[in-house]
């Protein structure tokens, strides 16, 4: 499942540079997601690296974009070529 941004987001542009599809940008007044480009980067690294550095814990699953790793993985592909 892609993931998403919730209220919780300082926008201190932490989580923008480390995602590898580019799917984060800025929002008015979060954050947003991209859920066409957010793979969890399944394809790129072990684990969503915008979870990791995000310093305020508002990165969580996207309950209306469910994928399984497979379809993660397709997508990254895709959109890396």
């Amino acid at each position: 499942m892609a993931l998403m941004i919730n209220d919780d987001c300082t926008a201190c542009d932490a989580c923008v540079e480390p995602c590898p599809n580019q799917a984060i940008t800025a929002g008015s007044p979060i954050y947003v997601i991209d859920p066409a480009k957010c793979t969890e980067c399944v394809g790129a690294h072990d684990e969503p690296q915008c979870i990791d550095v995000c310093p305020a814990d508002c990165i969580v699953p996207d309950p209306m974009h469910e994928e399984s790793p497979e379809q993660l993985k397709a997508k990254y592909e895709s959109l890396h070529g």
